[in-house]
């Protein structure tokens, strides 16, 4: 049984790019034109890949036929020639496939910063995976993008009832923080939606999934999203209908993300309500979840209050201590400026599932925003201290 929508495939290979040998090159293919849209990092030090990708959008942005990926080296800071590489793997790729115009391929790397992609190993690579391109091809691909992560991580919707289906998956575990999709992801549906729609309805999509996870506030030089519509189904959805399912796979994936961070030993939920607005929400929302003295405590399973109300306290939006409420689970600690009279041995079971929600009301509104994050460990710290190793 296929688990891409009708008229992709996906495949891919280990090409020694990557130095534990696992696979590397995935490559995604659609068997028409597709329609595609991105959103890409905010960091001003943006990667030869996301360099191309925002250029080929202007123009192809109706006519997109596949997506290589290749993992071990970030093809960032790496000049004119990351930029010549980025075009000739394209190239190889639309010669293998036999597309007339590289500018219908669309090209992400992740991986090592200032290493040139390594243009030999990549070309067999692309060989390979478009080779072993198959309808059922969704979980090697996903496992081939990943650098750090421990698991793949893919999300399927599909309506059967209505004809068309939407699948998709992303790599992330370090550098992960809201400013865009804060990861690679590649999301694929066989519904007739037109470019213009693609980009509103993804633009609403990362605003209400990656760009609400955070595992480290580091926000990486390749991010990019994106999603191509092929229409192989020959079923239009409604805007609200197809921006439901699309949401609905992205905050699946950004959880994986989320969960799947760097030494993380917990997925943390912070449900933020009674904002003013969605805005002030999800700005707390976020501060909370990035600061490290927050991320620790859960780690320790420490019922520290303290650390998540004097965040949301420095986060820059017009909120009052004497108006909040926070719960750890279902036990309520802070109440209109002080501790309430809680259990501490609740408390602290609140606190060691691996999955922990907390809820903090800041008592000024109807609005909500829930953001989601994992704990910092000494794992953490290891994993990232030697890097290049």
């Amino acid at each position: 049984m296929t688990n891409l929508p009708k008229g992709f495939r996906a495949g891919a290979v280990a090409a020694q790019i990557k130095k534990n040998g696992k696979p590397d090159v995935a490559l995604f293919v659609s068997d028409r034109d597709a329609a595609a849209a991105a959103v890409f990092t905010t960091n001003k030090v943006a990667a030869a890949p996301v360099l191309r990708g925002r250029e080929i959008l202007k123009t192809h942005a109706g006519s997109l036929r596949a997506v290589l990926i290749n993992a071990g080296c970030a093809n960032a800071c790496t000049g004119d020639d990351g930029l010549r590489n980025a075009h000739d793997s394209a190239q190889t790729t639309a010669t293998e496939l036999h597309l007339a115009d590289p500018a219908q391929v669309f090209t992400m790397s992740t991986g090592v910063i200032g290493m040139q992609l390594p243009m030999e190993k990549l070309r067999v690579g692309i060989y390979g995976a478009a080779q072993a391109l198959s309808e059922d091809g969704l979980d090697a691909a996903a496992a081939a993008i990943m650098t750090t992560d421990v698991v793949p991580k893919t999300a399927r919707i599909e309506f059967a009832d209505k004809g068309w289906s939407l699948a998709g998956t992303a790599k992330g575990s370090g550098m992960i923080h809201p400013n865009m999709a804060t990861m690679l992801s590649v999301v694929m549906t066989d519904a007739v939606v037109s470019p213009a729609r693609l980009r509103l309805c993804l633009q609403n999509a990362a605003r209400r999934s990656f760009n609400r996870i955070t595992v480290d506030g580091d926000t990486s030089t390749n991010d990019t999203l994106l999603v191509l519509a092929n229409g192989a189904s020959g079923i239009k959805p409604s805007r609200e209908e197809f921006e439901e399912a699309l949401t609905e796979a992205c905050v699946d994936l950004a959880k994986q993300v989320a969960r799947d961070g760097e030494g993380a030993t917990k997925f943390i939920t912070i449900r933020i309500t009674g904002a003013a607005s969605e805005k002030q929400a999800e700005v707390v929302g976020r501060t909370i979840a990035t600061s490290p003295l927050v991320k620790t405590a859960f780690y320790g399973e420490d019922a520290n209050w303290g650390r998540i109300v004097c965040a949301a306290g420095y986060s820059g939006e017009d909120v009052e201590p004497t108006k909040m409420s926070l719960w750890f689970g279902g036990v309520h600690v802070f109440a209109f400026g002080t501790p309430t009279p809680y259990d501490e041995a609740a408390a602290t079971r609140a606190m060691s599932p691996k999955d922990v929600e907390v809820h903090l009301d800041l008592g000024l509104g109807d609005a909500h925003a829930t953001v989601w994050t994992c704990d910092m460990s000494h794992e953490y710290i290891t994993i990232n201290g030697k890097d290049r190793t």
